[in-house]
């Protein structure tokens, strides 16, 4: 394996909070008409508590600089920050449409859970995808969400951890 392939190997995307699901069904219905979109981000399962190797979606994070309307969403690529817990993507239908357009394909170039949420928001008024925009399984879990101040607490430790795994 290469170094290339090292750096940018990912676990596997285990399932998203349910909390963190919740946050995003109400964003997106505040949002409506026009689309919500943020990026996914994730902790390790087991810092979780779960016996799995891989990682829970945690966050969703909103990029500064993303304009949306009732048709589109579009993110500041500049504003998207580096992240070895970087996921995928959210984003919102407000036609209700659960299924992935090209250009919500063409966008799922980073990460293996993209999600698409649909007016009116209820708890399964969403999909998980994966890059070629097929459906995936990505189960709701009921666990605790990290404490928000640790977001952005790793250490050079973790990174190094992070790219032997």
């Amino acid at each position: 394996m290469g170094l290339f392939d090292r750096f940018f190997k990912r676990k596997a995307v285990v399932g998203i909070a349910r909390d963190t699901i919740e946050f995003a069904l109400e964003a997106a219905e505040d949002t409506h008409p026009n689309e919500y979109m943020g990026m996914l981000r994730g902790t390790d399962a087991s810092k979780l508590g779960l016996d799995r190797d891989g990682y829970v979606v945690t966050d969703v994070l909103v990029i500064p600089g993303t304009t949306s309307n009732p048709v589109s969403a579009t993110l500041d690529s500049n504003m998207i920050p580096n992240d070895m817990r970087a996921l995928g993507s959210i984003h919102s239908h407000p036609n209700g449409v659960l299924r992935p357009s090209d250009a919500d394909i063409a966008t799922f170039g980073q990460g293996t859970a993209h999600i698409i949420m649909g007016a009116p928001y209820r708890s399964r008024d969403w999909r998980a995808f994966d890059q070629q925009g097929e459906p995936r399984d990505l189960p709701v879990l009921d666990v605790d969400l990290p404490d928000p101040e640790s977001f952005f607490d790793f250490t050079q430790a973790d990174i190094d951890a992070e790219l032997r795994d």
